[in-house]
C-alpha cells in the first residue's frame, strides 16, 4: 500500500502545481479523454527489465489508470530481444524497447508494431586504455550477453558505421555465468556497452572510460534508442487503448524531464531499481524530452541500414518500416500534446 500512496502523492503534487508543464499535461489528458470512447480493454501488460532507461514505462502506471486501465501489470522480460519475444508471443502488450533489436524482430516477421520513439541516449560504450574510438575495437574483445543480444546488435551497428566487419574484426566474448560488465571490471574484455544503471555504476567506481555516449555523440545522439512497440494484433484490434497507452508513456517521458527527483524516487520505491543516485543520474542524463523533435522513422531507417550492411537482417530499411510501424497515433498525439 505504501507504493500506491507514493504514486498517488507523486501525481497529486504535479496536479497541485509541483510542475506546471506536467500538471498541464495531465489536465489536458482529462480534457481529451472526455471526447474519446473508452478503451476496448482495461488490462494492460508492460515489460519489466533490469535497465532503468525505460523509466517512462514504470512511472506511467497511474497515468494509465487515468486513461481508463484498471489492471496494469508488469511482466518480467529479458532486455531487447527478450522484450520483443514477449510482445510477439502476446505475453506483453507494449514495451519500450531498443531500436536495433526491434529492427531484427520485424525482419524476422515477428508480429510487432512500432508506434513511436520515446528517447535517445541511453547506451554508452566503455573501453580500457587501448580503446579511444570505435575503430579501435578492431582485434579487441567486447563482452556481450550473447550473440544477438541488445549490446551485440548495437555494437555491431556502430562498428559497421565506421567500416569495420563486426564478425571478423571484433572478438565477441560471452559468459553464461558472469555479466558482461563484470568481465569488463575484471579486465577480461577490452570494451563493454552498458545501459543505465551500468554506466552510472562504472563511473562511480572509476572503471574504464566512455568511448561513445549516445546522449551526446553523433550520429547516435540523433536517433532514438528506445521506442514503444506493441503486439501487432493488439494494436490492430484495440486502437483506442493503443492511443491511450502511447499518450500515457509520452506524458511519463515529460515527467522524467519535469520532475527527475520524484521520478527517481518513485522507481526506487516501486522496486524497479535499488540505487536512487544512479536513478537520478539517469533521469538527468537521458534526454527524455526529445520525443517531439525526432522522427522515429529516421531511427529505424538508420539502424535498419547498419544491420543490413552487417548482414544481420535481410530486409531493406524501407521494408522494416513498411512491415512493422504505425505512426498514426503518434501524429495525433503530437498535435494534441503541444505545449
Amino acid at each position: 500500500m505504501q507504493i500506491i500512496r507514493s504514486r498517488r502523492a507523486f501525481l497529486a503534487v504535479l496536479m497541485a502545481g509541483g510542475s506546471v508543464a506536467a500538471a498541464a499535461g495531465l489536465t489536458g489528458a482529462r480534457i481529451s479523454l472526455a471526447a474519446e470512447p473508452p478503451p476496448e480493454t482495461t488490462t494492460i501488460r508492460l515489460a519489466k527489465i533490469s535497465g532503468i532507461c525505460i523509466a517512462p514505462q514504470y512511472v506511467a502506471e497511474e497515468l494509465l489508470h487515468l486513461e481508463g486501465f484498471t489492471d496494469v501489470r508488469y511482466v518480467a522480460a529479458g532486455a531487447g530481444v527478450g522484450q520483443a519475444e514477449k510482445i510477439a508471443r502476446g505475453e506483453v502488450d507494449f514495451s519500450l524497447n531498443f531500436a536495433a533489436p526491434l529492427a531484427l524482430a520485424i525482419d524476422a516477421g515477428d508480429p510487432i508494431t512500432v508506434l513511436a520513439g520515446v528517447h535517445p541516449g541511453c547506451f554508452e560504450l566503455f573501453g580500457n586504455e587501448s580503446i579511444h574510438r570505435i575503430t579501435d575495437l578492431k582485434g579487441k574483445t567486447v563482452g556481450v550477453q550473447g550473440l544477438g543480444s541488445t549490446p551485440h546488435v548495437f555494437v555491431t551497428s556502430m562498428a559497421a558505421y565506421v567500416g569495420l566487419d563486426p564478425e571478423k574484426d571484433i572478438r565477441w566474448i560471452t559468459s553464461p555465468s558472469v555479466r558482461p560488465m563484470e568481465l569488463f571490471v575484471q579486465g577480461k574484455v577490452d570494451a563493454f556497452l552498458g545501459f543505465p544503471p551500468e554506466p552510472q555504476e562504472l563511473r562511480a567506481r572509476g572503471i574504464g572510460h566512455v568511448v561513445v555516449n549516445s546522449a551526446l555523440d553523433r550520429p547516435w545522439s540523433q536517433y532514438f534508442c528506445c521506442m514503444l512497440a506493441g503486439n501487432a494484433k493488439f494494436v490492430r484490434n484495440n486502437p483506442v487503448a493503443t492511443k491511450r497507452v502511447l499518450r500515457a508513456i509520452l506524458k511519463a517521458a515529460d515527467l522524467c524531464v519535469a520532475e527527475p527527483q520524484r521520478v527517481a524516487q518513485q522507481i526506487v520505491d516501486s522496486g524497479f531499481t535499488a540505487n536512487y543516485d544512479y536513478a537520478l543520474q539517469t533521469m538527468n542524463e537521458v534526454p527524455y524530452g526529445k520525443w517531439r523533435e525526432y522522427e522515429p522513422e529516421d531511427t529505424l531507417r538508420f539502424y535498419g541500414l547498419r544491420l543490413h550492411e552487417a548482414g544481420m537482417i535481410k530486409s531493406s530499411p524501407h521494408q522494416v518500416i513498411a512491415n512493422g510501424t504505425d505512426w498514426r497515433f503518434l501524429n495525433e498525439l503530437k498535435r494534441e500534446l503541444k505545449t
